[in-house]
């Protein structure tokens, strides 16, 4: 099953000039399966009976062409597998002239809501997403892995923030984002857009976590690895290209 939904591009959405932010593509993106898995009965307004919510684990997008201000992008989504408690989703992103733009992959655990721990997908759930397991984006099915460099160039400190939380309690997907590009060297700051995303996340955020956040230049990649500020827990890795 292909789920469709449309979005057009407003003045929160661009970075310099008119052309759309990485992080509004996340938002579209992310916004397209949340309203696909409303549609099936296992969103957001269903929650607080099935007691189940998917949480992000990896995404992989590659802009193509991108989009500007005003014109209004029409996402395709749909579940690629269903394997054990793990979903996989793959973006298609057409603009109005219906040249695809943007691809995506994502990976997703679901768990249950009242005991925080990790929920199987049942055979009715999973049949209610109609995965097209024969339709993927990229070559690779299965999301790489990214590992941490060994020596970093710089670093920041920074402290999570009420408006950083979401509806769980946790530092929200988009937020890891934003810190990514705070911790960027300024001229780096200035080469956006980037083209290539890649975020793996590991452990969660809370309200007041203190977190170390180290920059590191590796194999053409810009890379930003969030921590504790301890640097025991890994809670997220993102590379730029």
């Amino acid at each position: 099953m292909i789920y469709q939904e449309k979005f057009k591009i407003g003045l929160k959405d661009i970075w310099k000039g008119k052309e759309v932010s990485n992080r509004a593509i996340l938002e579209y993106l992310e916004n397209a399966a949340a309203y696909h898995s409303d549609s099936v009965g296992y969103g957001i307004n269903t929650s607080e009976e099935t007691h189940l919510s998917w949480i992000l684990l990896d995404w992989k997008v590659k802009v193509i062409k991108r989009p500007e201000y005003g014109q209004t992008l029409d996402i395709h989504t749909w579940s690629r597998a269903i394997v054990k408690c793990y979903a996989y989703r793959d973006f298609e992103v057409y603009n109005e002239n219906h040249e695809l733009c943007v691809i995506a992959s994502s990976k997703w655990l679901l768990i249950n809501n009242q005991t925080g721990k990790i929920a199987k997908v049942q055979a009715e759930m999973a049949d209610k997403y109609q995965s097209e397991i024969d339709k993927t984006v990229f070559k690779e099915k299965e999301i790489e892995k990214i590992k941490a460099p060994e020596n970093y160039k710089s670093s920041i400190i920074y402290e999570a923030k009420r408006k950083d939380i979401d509806i769980i309690g946790h530092m929200h997907n988009l937020y890891y984002l934003d810190i990514a590009y705070e911790t960027l060297p300024e001229e780096i700051y200035q080469q956006r857009p980037f083209n290539s995303v890649r975020i793996m996340y590991k452990k969660e955020i809370k309200l007041g976590d203190i977190i170390k956040c180290n920059y590191s230049y590796e194999n053409n990649k810009h890379i930003v690895v969030i921590q504790s500020q301890d640097e025991k827990t890994l809670h997220a890795i993102i590379e730029l290209k």
